[in-house]
């Protein structure tokens, strides 16, 4: 029986997974995030700690024969926050997450004293990222700079809990912008532009090799495991949701309808393009690497909107965005979805959210519309930076995250894309399946036993009736962000 732990940015869940890929359980525990300032996203660590508690808690009630049978762990998490530690190993401020916006002027800088950076880390300095965040830290908050000893990302922080050993993996350290991503180590010059070292940086390992064992007192209190339980180096949430589904081999991919959306492709060669926002990252297998793109709010916007507009929730929101008839869609508004600024393709923190041409014909549902349209065309632009060389065909593209719960979502997605995507079972829980699956692999496990593709839902094909149409609004979409882009400063 194998552990899978996924750190995400609004919850918590851990995954029980028996070696013949039956899922038997389940556990979810909230987070919340705060937003202090302007471009601000926040979370404190003990928040994480807490929400595993709860977790545990809940997989010790409803499987406890299943939790002792547990023989390693696996982790994945929201990728790029910033948990800083002093000497003693105690936290010194909130982490700053991933979606956090405030470091551009310190991406600017980055970029300037290190010309060649995207061609050692495979990305462009964004506010996402870790280092920028550091040098903010350095330049707005230089006492508690002083007092850093450790830089851990979100995941490995519980690792750190979990075990007493400060260790990262290569798919998470990746999204820092301190590693050369192809040579799989820490980069000395890119440390060095922000004021650290090595010895600020956890160990090494890849995702699938064993990285920790868990604290016998923590498998006693929680009931895991008879034995010495191993940690695996897990991967960040979009590395292990590939390894969740099984798409680990050169040209498969996902597209994920999380708190942010990702269309992750993966390659067996390093193939940075910065220059569009894409990114380049270590997969969590050896010898492997991914392209990816980001928007920083696709399922999140859908949340906002369903609140900002009053309907009972997302799915409703949904449904009547479903409503609308494929004719009356080219009247609807335009919906710029960068709600927290936007990373792939454009780079821009400072980004905002756009509803475009309401007039008094426009209801609940063609706004509906507008922000599942405009969130779907995101991803669209995102798709599109991505370079996959010849040879290397794009051979499976699945639909993942809680987004993916909704069918309709998914054929607008496939129509907009113009691409066939695939429905799994179980894709809701990529980035816990994932985990639980190197922990397998840590295990012993063999990447042809353990990375399977699970069982199809559905396909969904492109529909070319309405390409005309989506290719016209695309267009369009593509048009106002370029004529508002000086008005967001």
């Amino acid at each position: 029986m194998y552990l899978g732990l996924d750190l995400g940015t609004s919850e918590l869940k851990a995954l029980l997974l028996a070696d013949d890929h039956r899922i038997v359980g389940v556990a979810r525990a909230p987070l919340t995030v705060e937003r202090p300032q302007p471009l601000w996203s926040e979370q404190a660590p003990s928040q994480w700690w807490h929400a595993l508690e709860e977790a545990m808690r809940a997989l010790g009630k409803s499987h406890p024969e299943e939790l002792a049978a547990v023989r390693a762990i696996g982790l994945s998490g929201q990728m790029h926050g910033a948990t800083l530690l002093d000497a003693a190993g105690e936290v010194l401020r909130p982490a700053i997450l991933w979606n956090d916006g405030r470091s551009g002027p310190q991406c600017e800088a980055l970029a300037r004293t290190v010309p060649r950076l995207g061609e050692i880390a495979g990305n462009l300095a964004m506010p996402g990222f870790t280092a920028p965040k550091l040098l903010w830290v350095r330049e707005h908050e230089p006492d508690i700079f002083e007092r850093v000893a450790r830089v851990l990302l979100p995941k490995d922080w519980l690792r750190f809990m979990l075990s007493g050993e400060a260790v990262s993996e290569l798919s998470d350290a990746a999204g820092t912008l301190w590693l050369d991503v192809g040579a799989r180590d820490w980069s000395d010059e890119l440390l060095a532009a922000t004021g650290l070292t090595r010895g600020h940086m956890p160990r090494l390992v890849e995702g699938s090799a064993v990285s920790a064992r868990l604290k016998p007192e923590l498998a006693a209190r929680w009931g895991v495991g008879s034995g010495t339980v191993l940690i695996a180096g897990g991967a960040g949430d979009n590395a292990a949701s590939a390894v969740g589904m099984g798409l680990v081999e050169p040209g498969q991919g996902f597209v994920s309808l999380g708190t942010s959306g990702v269309v992750f492709v993966s390659t067996d060669r390093f193939l940075p393009n910065p220059a569009q926002a894409m990114h380049a990252f270590c997969h969590a297998l050896p010898g492997r690497w991914h392209q990816m793109s980001v928007m920083l709010s696709a399922a999140s916007a859908v949340s906002w909107a369903a609140k900002a507009f009053k309907f009972a929730d997302e799915a409703a929101l949904l449904e009547a965005a479903a409503s609308v008839a494929p004719a009356q869609r080219e009247r609807c508004p335009l919906f710029l979805p960068y709600l927290s600024g936007e990373r792939s393709p454009h780079n821009n923190p400072n980004a905002q959210g756009v509803l475009f041409g309401l007039t008094h014909a426009h209801g609940p549902a063609e706004i509906a519309y507008a922000v599942v349209e405009g969130v779907s065309f995101g991803l669209r632009d995102g798709f599109d930076t991505l370079r996959l060389p010849a040879g290397m065909p794009l051979r499976e593209v699945a639909l993942v995250g809680g987004g993916a719960r909704s069918v309709w979502w998914g054929q607008l997605l496939a129509d907009i894309f113009e691409v066939p995507l695939t429905l799994y079972a179980g894709s809701e829980t990529g980035g816990a399946l994932g985990a639980a699956r190197l922990a397998w692999l840590a295990d012993g496990g063999t990447v042809a036993e353990v990375c399977t593709l699970p069982p199809v839902k559905q396909r969904l094909v492109p529909s070319q009736d309405g390409a005309t149409a989506h290719a016209a609004r695309h267009a369009r979409f593509k048009r106002l962000y370029t004529a508002l882009r000086d008005q967001f400063r």
